[in-house]
């Protein structure tokens, strides 16, 4: 039996419907995504079925004794109020933490958070934590989330999706976090034209079966115009004796899935970006930063080097606060080192896409903001107009004449990437380009980026748009470093929960309330005995060693493809260079496995 039912379900805003006779239902355990356009009727949809908007036609049915926990996209906690008193209410210690599920969730999002701090006090990442802790810590037959990872980071989500798909409690969520998506959902639900199109699977089992129902559709359309064809063949060919038989003709429809498109061609842009930058992007030497200002805040850099080349598509990852949006401030020149150098290539030109929304003029229109950059613009080999890229980001038909000052925060930032892109820049600094965008809208940027050529570094929660656009991945590990990370995003979660990666307050020396709370809470066990303080140190130092390493590796090969691109008639000299990629490729895996096993030592 269904816990919610939803029976001719209908709602709209205006004259427009977002939900039409809408009927389905949630079972115990299920476990469902919702995905669509922003502005489809997501929303609409988990709030009438967790009761809190009254359908304007149709019937919503609970079971009798329902517990329904729910998270909408903003919060309303009180700012007078603890960070205790939210998450745990008027437990007793001795209550709480006796119960191992809620000190798993006090670690697991609160661990830097100090429990007795007020929530105006808060930034807007701890305050969407506290709301989710406080959600999950009770005990719910149903629970609803909207847009549950927005200001959490790759750990946070990391966790939250193991937590939901171990608690059994059943699930609807909306989310634009596909990797988010994939982990938890057993089912997908896709609002679109105020219908509800039901899936099995999580996203990639969704993007099959939508694709096979689009092929089917488009086979079934095939054979209706086909009908189609004869029947008015026959109408126009009249009586038998007639001999003028006009030619009829009716073209037959376009398969909807075409060939696989390709891969990112990596040598190629690499090509194009080193003709347009040249040898030199950016060169960090001795570099020391920090977020605060000389010797203020937590460290972020301490005597680092780094270089950044041309075509390099480098991910930045690391927890809130370790210092990735200052790195980026560093590279785009608005903030300067404590010490050190950065050489940045004469031939770069920048654009660099901050958290923060920049001011548009309020009176002027969409197209003109845009048009008032650049009318057109290259990307790859495709010139595109100002009104097509608009198109390819969402803004359709009339949305191009939309006044600016009645965007939302999600179309806003769509506009300023726009305009950025629109001004041909050759290194793009990217700071959470994904916020308020929807799977349709992040498909096509994805899309964009492939075929852009130049220099890119992305700072993202989003660890499938991460993985998609990215082909290195760099974390502040909180050690004064920038780590590369040859396993990725799975790489660097392993470093967290093996402790060797500090967070931001644990650089600083500052405790981890929460964290510390509820592990010894009643006398919790602490860690096991591990590698002695000098065994650590040295492991330590040998990642360290065998990182460097690998980025001198990853500089010569990214030098290799860029000369085999420009010797591409020579076959002598391609053969020489093939022959030293593939020594450089062979040297890099085996130091690859070396920074494995170390990282695995450490972390037992």
């Amino acid at each position: 039996m269904n816990l919610v039912n939803l029976e001719a379900v209908s709602h709209s805003y205006g004259p427009r419907p977002l939900l039409a006779d809408v009927s389905l239902g949630i079972g115990a355990g299920d476990r469902v995504g919702v995905v669509g356009r922003n502005g489809g009727g997501k929303t609409t949809l988990v709030s009438v079925v967790a009761g809190r908007l009254k359908p304007h036609a149709g019937r919503v049915t609970h079971n009798r004794g329902l517990q329904v926990g729910s998270l909408s996209q903003g919060d309303d906690l009180d700012p007078a109020r603890s960070v205790r008193e939210i998450v745990l209410g008027g437990r007793a210690e001795h209550e709480w933490a006796g119960d191992a599920r809620i000190r798993e969730i006090l670690a697991g999002l609160l661990g830097d958070v100090d429990l007795a701090a007020r929530a105006g006090d808060l930034s807007g990442g701890e305050r969407r934590r506290t709301a989710l802790a406080g959600l999950l810590v009770g005990d719910h037959d149903l629970i609803v989330l909207d847009e549950p990872t927005n200001h959490l980071d790759i750990e946070a989500i990391d966790w939250l999706a193991g937590h939901l798909t171990t608690r059994g409690t059943a699930l609807l969520v909306v989310t634009h976090d596909r990797w988010f998506l994939d982990a938890v959902s057993t089912r997908t639900w896709e609002v679109v034209d105020g219908a509800v199109e039901r899936y099995e699977g999580g996203y990639a089992a969704y993007v099959l079966a939508k694709a096979e129902r689009a092929r089917v559709a488009a086979a079934t359309e095939a054979r209706r115009q086909n009908l189609m064809r004869k029947e008015i063949a026959w109408l126009r060919r009249g009586p038998p004796a007639r001999t003028s038989k006009p030619k009829f003709r009716i073209e037959a429809a376009q398969a909807l899935i075409a060939d696989e498109p390709p891969a990112r061609e990596s040598v190629e842009l690499v090509k194009f970006a080193a003709a347009r930058l040249g040898r030199t992007v950016y060169d960090l030497e001795d570099v020391t930063l920090h977020a605060g200002g000389p010797g203020q805040g937590p460290p972020v850099l301490e005597r680092a080097t780094w270089r950044l080349g041309p075509g390099d598509r480098v991910g930045l990852i690391g927890v809130n606060g370790s210092g990735k949006s200052s790195l980026l401030r560093l590279l785009a020149g608005t903030v300067r080192p404590d010490s050190g150098r950065v050489v940045r290539g004469r031939t770069v030109r920048l654009a660099h896409l901050s958290q923060e929304l920049t001011e548009l003029d309020p009176a002027r229109r969409v197209l003109e903001t845009v048009e008032e950059v650049r009318k057109f613009v290259r990307v790859g080999k495709r010139e595109w107009t100002a009104s097509q890229l608009l198109e390819r980001l969402g803004f359709r038909g009339e949305d191009q004449w939309k006044v600016v000052g009645d965007l939302s925060g999600g179309e806003r930032r769509r506009l300023q990437l726009l305009r950025l892109l629109m001004d041909d820049p050759n290194v793009l600094l990217l700071d959470e380009p994904t916020n308020d965008l929807d799977i349709e809208t992040l498909n096509e940027l994805e899309d964009l980026l492939d075929g852009w050529p130049g220099t890119l570094v992305l700072v993202s929660h989003d660890r499938y748009f991460l993985e998609r656009v990215c082909d290195r991945t760099v974390a502040l590990l909180g050690d004064g470093g920038l780590s590369m990370l040859p396993g990725g995003v799975d790489a660097y979660l392993a470093r967290r929960a093996s402790g060797g990666a500090l967070s931001a307050r644990v650089a600083t020396g500052e405790p981890a309330p929460a964290a510390a709370a509820a592990r010894g809470a009643l006398g919790a066990p602490a860690d096991g005995p591990g590698l002695s303080a000098k065994q650590e140190r040295e492991l330590r130092k040998e990642l360290t060693r065998l990182e460097r390493r690998l980025d001198r590796l990853g500089d010569r090969e990214a030098e290799i493809h860029a000369s085999m691109a420009g010797a591409a008639a020579d076959y002598d000299r391609l053969a020489s260079l093939d022959a030293e990629l593939k020594e450089v490729v062979a040297e890099k895996e085996a130091a690859e496995t070396e920074w494995l096993e170390a990282a695995d030592r450490l972390g037992g």
